[in-house]
């Protein structure tokens, strides 16, 4: 599993957003320069993270977005599932894949079906809360 350049910034738009929540609604051009991605690559990760409820936005002057709730509500596992698709290490454990012909006589099967659920239990249990407290913590 390797996770693109697009989940990666959507968590470093979320932790902005988060660390800059008292100011409102954030305009997208800021949040770019402060992280120093193109705000048109930005704009596609602001809609799918919008339409799943995690930000709300607001257009014209003082417009921007923000985020729709308090950073401890929020979980990596399913943002990084919105913007990815699955996390799963390898094809025969998504969940919604076909079953694979091999799967009763697999001696693998068990190994991957166990690192995709530490990865699950993992990122389902980190939140945009700790990633703020990390990232601070990395500057000292």
């Amino acid at each position: 599993m390797m996770i693109s350049t697009k989940g990666r910034y959507a968590l470093r738009v979320l932790v902005d957003l988060a660390e800059h929540r008292q100011e409102g609604y954030i305009p997208l051009r800021t949040v770019a320069q402060r992280q120093g991605i193109s705000q048109k690559y930005l704009e596609s990760i602001m809609t799918t993270l919008s339409k799943a409820g995690y930000v709300d936005g607001t257009h014209g002057r003082g417009g921007g977005y923000r985020l729709t709730r308090e950073p401890e509500a929020y979980h990596i596992g399913p943002i990084l599932r919105l913007i990815e698709g699955s996390l799963a290490p390898v094809q025969c454990v998504v969940d919604a894949a076909a079953p694979c012909e091999m799967a009763g006589e697999c001696r693998t099967r068990a190994l991957w079906k166990g690192l995709d659920q530490v990865i699950r239990d993992y990122l389902d249990n980190a939140t945009l809360a700790q990633l703020m407290v990390e990232e601070n913590d990395e500057a000292d």
